[in-house]
């Protein structure tokens, strides 16, 4: 990207949605979109398809392999999402505060739930908070929801190493004070989840989404769409169970596990978005999977039923609304894509824009 702030001179841009087929047409004023004329507007591009920047529902750029995450790597990976298109990231915990990232106009915009929250060794160590005492997890959830952008993360299960299996980590009480707290506190609540043990409390309890969410069954289902319970299947990351599955040779039930939920994971996918479930693209990249990958993701959404076009508004209009993020309105902050080529007839343009605005500047 260049440049250091918003471009000076106003400009102007028409074409069509995608999604929609509707016209398009916006002026760039500064860091925000305007749909009113803008004095001495030069015209940027014209005839052409136009979406909302992409939305990575699930992302860490503070985190990498090994920790130690400094801001200025951290800008590193939010650069290299914001070059693939990604301009609004939900970090779903973090243990560095990425907030000095927002004052910058090349990184996307940022929604934060804090730190995860897990139990000691009942989560990967020094990623986020561990309790000591399970009941502390509502007292824990509040100063979470203070510290983030309105949600909470929370470890749903992880490798029990007593029982060399997934497990949940809190029990019904615990997360419904939890999930009390947080709306409380203003904040929606996630929880990361693999396997099948955890997912009947969590959504009992009340939690706004599911992050992984491998182990659904029917059941399970068909609660998420009466309770309005979203899901983020982070799909490019569920293609590295079975290699998790490999180094987890100490504990072969939990390894079996792991690649009963991989070989079963589109077909429970599939099924949850037949059954109407919400489902949003999110990379969960910060880990084994590297940034600027949004386009990996929606491809796999594909793999699971949805048209092109379900894919694309699946990381784009649709989250931006779930998250009451901007969507091309009027003082919207300038984040969007331009296509040469309509991109629901060719989804490879999705990887080569003919221009990335963010925050008003274009890339």
């Amino acid at each position: 990207m260049a440049g250091t702030g918003a471009v000076a001179t106003p400009r102007h841009y028409r074409g069509r949605d995608p999604l929609t087929d509707e016209p398009v047409e916006l002026w760039v004023t500064g860091e925000v979109i305007s749909r009113t004329p803008a004095a001495g507007a030069v015209t940027a591009a014209d005839g052409v398809w136009i979406l909302p920047g992409f939305v990575d529902a699930h992302n860490h750029v503070g985190i990498a392999p090994g920790l130690g995450v400094t801001i200025d790597r951290a800008r590193e990976f939010a650069r290299a999402d914001a070059r693939a298109g990604t301009l609004l990231i939900r970090e779903v915990g973090s243990p560095l505060d990425t907030h000095p990232l927002d004052d910058d106009p090349m990184c996307p915009r940022f929604i934060r739930s804090g730190k995860h929250i897990a139990r000691p060794k009942r989560y990967l160590r020094d990623y986020g908070i561990d309790l000591d005492d399970p009941d502390e997890l509502a007292a824990e959830v509040a100063r979470q929801a203070a510290d983030g952008d309105g949600w909470v993360k929370i470890v749903g299960d992880w490798i029990d190493r007593e029982v060399g299996d997934l497990a949940p980590l809190w029990d019904r009480t615990q997360l419904e004070a939890a999930v009390a707290a947080a709306h409380a506190g203003g904040a929606r609540i996630t929880a990361h989840v693999f396997g099948t043990d955890a997912l009947g409390d969590l959504i009992e309890a009340g939690v706004d989404c599911i992050e992984h969410g491998t182990g659904l069954t029917a059941d399970h289902i068909d609660a998420l769409v009466d309770r309005s319970i979203a899901l983020v299947p982070t799909m490019i990351q569920v293609e590295n169970f079975p290699g998790i599955a490999d180094g987890a040779d100490r504990f072969p039930t939990y390894a079996a596990n792991m690649r009963s939920l991989y070989a079963r994971a589109a077909q429970t996918f599939s099924a949850a978005r037949e059954a109407g479930v919400a489902i949003y693209a999110g990379t969960d990249a910060g880990g084994f999977v590297e940034h600027g990958r949004i386009v990996d993701e929606i491809d796999a959404l594909t793999g699971i039923g949805m048209s092109v076009r379900e894919a694309i508004a699946a990381a784009s209009t649709a989250p931006r609304r779930w998250l009451d993020a901007g969507i091309l309105a009027d003082g919207d902050r300038a984040d969007f894509l331009v296509f040469d080529t309509d991109p629901t007839t060719d989804p490879g343009v999705l990887r080569h824009p003919t221009e990335i605005v963010c925050s008003g500047l274009p890339v």
